[in-house]
């Protein structure tokens, strides 16, 4: 009889819950036609609910069995009230939780049973098990390895949170695609897209032609009008929007262009307003290298881009990389040289995009 490879998050934080871990493993051992391969570290972990709550210990476990996927979950169930689970809400503490990650490459969508765990992609606590034992894992809808999953999340756990806008923002250097990406998601999505206020700023010709007194205005210009495109009094929550710039970009644009002087007090305006933005629950990150991006504006003769040197998007990207790299706000997807124009990949990345946001 064939056996299929499945993959179980386990979970405890009420009474002895090492020992809870342990129990529950033992009880999968004594399953027939289970058989416990490998056990991941076992880490501790914060609750997902804002409630005063234990601390959790996690982690992730490789069988093989010859039980369908239902029969299997029911096992899981059994498991769990035996060793003392109380159903009393989806946030509530539990003695132990044994949730059905993946089984094989099958996707399950019935009255009791979704595989793959509809919101695994969001949880490092799952991934970073998962990644442990075996990194090059496919989930089998998104169709990107646990290891790539793990990484947009720089090691949070997120929800989704119907109760906010679904705010998508692009970032990437000068000429990676942003607008254009936008514009498609925007389509795609029917919802409504958000441009950087690129050709209404008075200041920023000036800027790049050398004028650097007016950077701060141009800088102030920008920040005003962001805060004026993000407030969330005009998003609507549950409603997703897509934005060609991320509002955090402020701060590697200041620091490129500001003296001294300049920098300080912008910074002040910039830490009253800042807190007043909605937030993005999806960051997608476009890579496209330097040479790349000053190709494309030089296609597209913007009269004031085309002082742009390649050592100025060099200190853009760094930024961005910088400023990304601990970004604990929300899931990061980056794309490297990604073709706005290639359908094939633009339809994969709307796919995935579906399961990162809370739309109503």
């Amino acid at each position: 009889m064939s056996r299929t490879i499945a993959y179980i998050g386990l979970g405890s934080n009420l009474g002895d819950r090492k020992d809870f871990i342990g129990k529950s493993l033992q009880l999968l051992r004594e399953t027939p036609d289970v058989a416990v391969e490998r056990i991941s570290t076992i880490v501790e972990t914060k609750p997902l609910s804002d409630a005063n709550q234990p601390m959790y210990l996690n982690c992730a476990a490789e069988i093989k069995t010859s039980l369908s996927a239902e029969k299997l979950f029911h096992r899981l169930v059994l498991i769990e009230n035996t060793l003392g689970r109380k159903r009393d809400g989806k946030w509530a503490s539990r003695t132990i939780d044994l949730d059905l990650l993946l089984f094989g490459d099958e996707v399950i969508n019935s009255d009791t049973l979704t595989v793959p765990h509809p919101q695994m992609h969001l949880r490092s606590f799952v991934l970073t098990g998962l990644c442990e034992l075996n990194p090059k894992l496919k989930h089998p809808i998104l169709n990107e390895t646990v290891d790539t999953l793990a990484g947009r999340l720089n090691d949070g756990d997120f929800v989704l949170r119907p109760d906010v806008p679904q705010l998508i923002s692009i970032a990437g250097n000068i000429g990676a695609g942003k607008t254009t990406l936008t514009k498609i998601l925007a389509e795609v999505f029917k919802c409504r897209a958000i441009f950087e206020a690129y050709d209404t700023n008075p200041f920023l010709a000036k800027v790049y032609a050398g004028n650097h007194d007016l950077a701060l205005d141009s800088q102030l210009y920008f920040l005003f009008t962001r805060l004026e495109q993000l407030n969330p009094t005009s998003l609507e929550k549950g409603k997703p929007v897509v934005t060609d710039y991320l509002f955090q970009k402020e701060q590697i644009y200041a620091k490129l262009t500001l003296n001294t002087e300049q920098l300080a007090l912008y910074q002040k305006y910039y830490s009253i307003v800042s807190p007043t933005v909605a937030d993005p629950v999806l960051v997608i990150h476009l890579q496209n290298p330097p040479r790349q991006c000053l190709e494309r504006i030089h296609k597209r003769s913007r009269p004031y881009e085309q002082r742009i040197e390649s050592s100025f998007l060099e200190a853009v990207g760094a930024g961005y990389e910088q400023g990304l790299r601990d970004w604990k706000v929300c899931p990061v997807i980056r794309l490297s040289n990604f073709d706005c124009f290639d359908k094939k990949t633009t339809d994969s990345l709307v796919r995935q995009l579906q399961y990162y946001l809370a739309c109503g």
